[in-house]
């Protein structure tokens, strides 16, 4: 095939990693795709993998009435975000009747008769978990394997995604990478973003770039997780000097009105310019609040701005201003 331009946007799916995970050939292995095809529920559903996929099917099949295990590598879920996220995350589905398994090592699946088994080598608990489904939620490989992307002199990374530039170029002139591909995160926002930063460059001269993007992502169980910005983590190996902000969902009026009080927000801003660096709500309506404090970044506006918004009442917007006015070094 040959084109003046080429646009190469062929996804990724699921990983399934036979050659780390002894066992996977020998037992059924359902995917996030897979796992919608499900028509009966699961007795004892294993998931292996503690993060974003793994935790919403995990509370979902949980709240079916599934008894759900979770098996993670890790000493805790999701690393990406901070220690008090990852525990409160943690907690929630811990109440709903969630088991956790952590530090979960040498991982390999079995067959028990017509039962999966999958064992661990855990600091607690038994050595092996036996149920009657495997979900693997071990994140995802992009779709490159048969492209014969040597053919056209492409680079690859390690992962096996397209290797491109701010603005989506890859290596070879003409041929572009967006979405799940190109290794600049596997968000159907971010890849949707993709598409507006080369059609904006391409079609009207706009120079748009990845490296204009911040960080913006949602956990999707109950209550939601907003994310946007830096973490607190990200922040303090940063060495710059920060002040940070918290407020529990018990003290928003809307949280205690609908009895959903669990989790927490929170906000970094740096000490010298006043610019908010990141934030995370984590509670009922936090994938939709954090949205006020993602504009303000992109107009990197200080975070007095938002503080001395009116917000309507009753809302957890709100409480976004009330938070900031207690902000306090980052020690």
């Amino acid at each position: 095939m040959e084109a003046p331009e080429i646009f190469v946007d062929v996804g990724a799916r699921a990983s399934v990693p036979v050659e780390t995970m002894p066992g996977l050939d020998t037992v059924d292995v359902l995917t996030n795709s897979t796992m919608m095809e499900v028509d009966a529920l699961p007795e004892h559903l294993i998931i292996v993998g503690g993060s974003y996929i793994g935790l919403e099917f995990a509370q979902m099949y949980r709240r079916f009435g599934s008894h759900v295990t979770v098996v993670e590598k890790s000493d805790r879920f999701i690393r990406r975000d901070d220690e008090d996220v990852s525990q409160a995350v943690q907690e929630i589905l811990e109440a709903e009747g969630v088991t956790i398994r952590l530090n979960a090592e040498c991982i390999a699946a079995t067959r028990h008769g017509d039962q999966i088994g999958i064992r661990v080598d855990c600091q607690d608990g038994d050595t092996d978990v036996v149920g009657s489904h495997l979900l693997l939620a071990v994140g995802r490989r992009p779709n490159t394997d048969d492209l014969g992307v040597e053919a056209a002199g492409l680079e690859l990374d390690k992962r096996g995604s397209l290797v491109v530039d701010d603005q989506l170029r890859t290596n070879v002139d003409g041929i572009w990478a967006i979405g799940d591909c190109n290794g600049r995160w596997g968000f159907t926002h971010t890849s949707y973003n993709d598409y507006e930063i080369v059609a904006a460059n391409l079609l009207h001269g706009d120079r748009r770039r990845v490296s204009d993007r911040i960080t913006a992502y949602g956990l999707f169980i109950d209550p939601p997780l907003g994310r946007v910005g830096m973490t607190e983590a990200e922040v303090r190996a940063s060495g710059r000097a920060a002040l940070v902000a918290t407020r529990p969902m018990t003290k928003v009026g809307r949280a205690v009105e609908k009895g959903e009080t669990q989790g927490f927000m929170k906000a970094l801003v740096d000490a010298e310019t006043n610019e908010i660096l990141g934030a995370a709500i984590l509670g009922v309506g936090g994938d939709e609040a954090v949205h006020s404090i993602l504009d303000v970044m992109y107009a990197r506006a200080p975070y007095t701005l938002i503080q001395r918004a009116v917000h309507i009442h009753p809302t957890v917007s709100e409480l976004i201003p009330t938070m900031l006015a207690d902000l306090r070094p980052l020690r």
